[in-house]
Parts: structure tokens; sequence; C-alpha cells
């Protein structure tokens, strides 16, 4: 991971198309838990993504960084990317976040993130 910028994706189909070093959680549970890890660090990018396979939604993450603001201590992020296929979802998610205060940005559609491809053998998808 770069160590001058820290980018965190929260999505279980897509990654970055150019490479660019980011954690990656295919799961609101996993999101959740990166995102404790940097609880007092800085993120500079978050990207989230509305639906995560099966029944998963972004919504636990969403209600992490909510609970954060609510208790007076946001967490330290440069930027939030909505980049869902989902236009209700990604709308609820900018409106919520920045209620909170957070720096939201809608990005869907962006060509920054890309399907994966066949996934490998431990279930995950990889960049194409």
């Amino acid at each position: 991971m770069d160590a001058r910028r820290t980018i965190v994706l929260v999505d279980d189909l897509r990654s970055f198309v150019d490479g660019r070093s980011a954690e990656v959680a295919p799961t609101s549970a996993a999101g959740v838990e990166l995102l404790h890890r940097y609880r007092d660090g800085h993120v500079d990018e978050l990207w989230l993504d509305h639906d995560l396979g099966g029944n998963d939604t972004i919504w636990p993450v969403v209600e992490v960084l909510e609970r954060a603001a609510f208790e007076k201590r946001p967490f330290y992020i440069g930027v939030v990317n909505v980049h869902s296929c989902n236009p209700g979802g990604a709308a609820k998610i900018a409106q919520v976040l920045r209620n909170w205060g957070y720096r939201v940005r809608i990005a869907s559609g962006s060509t920054d993130v890309g399907y994966l491809d066949a996934p490998t053998s431990d279930g995950h998808r990889r960049p194409a």
C-alpha cells in the first residue's frame, strides 16, 4: 500500500482498473473491520458500493461512520466516493453521510473501478 495515500474500497465485484494500491473489503463486515483499523488514522479515499452480494449491503459500514460522527469523533476521510450502480442506494448513502459532515462524491459509472474476472480458487475475484 502506498504510504502517501490510503485508499479503501468496499466492493464485492470491482477493483481499480489502473491497478492503484488499495485495501479492498468484499463484504460489509470486512469494510467495518477495515474502518476500525483506521479509526485513529486518515483515509484519503473511501470507495463504497451499495450492493455487496446476496443480502449484504454497505449499510453496516455507513452506520459505523454515522455513529462515529454522532459521538463527535467522525472518521478522518478525505472523500467518500459512492460508486454504486444502484442510483437510489447511492443517493441515500450520499445524503446520510453528507448530513454527518462527510465529504461525499457520487461516482456512479466511474471509469476508475471495473468488474473483475472469474473467481480464483479462494472464491474471490481478481482484476482482469
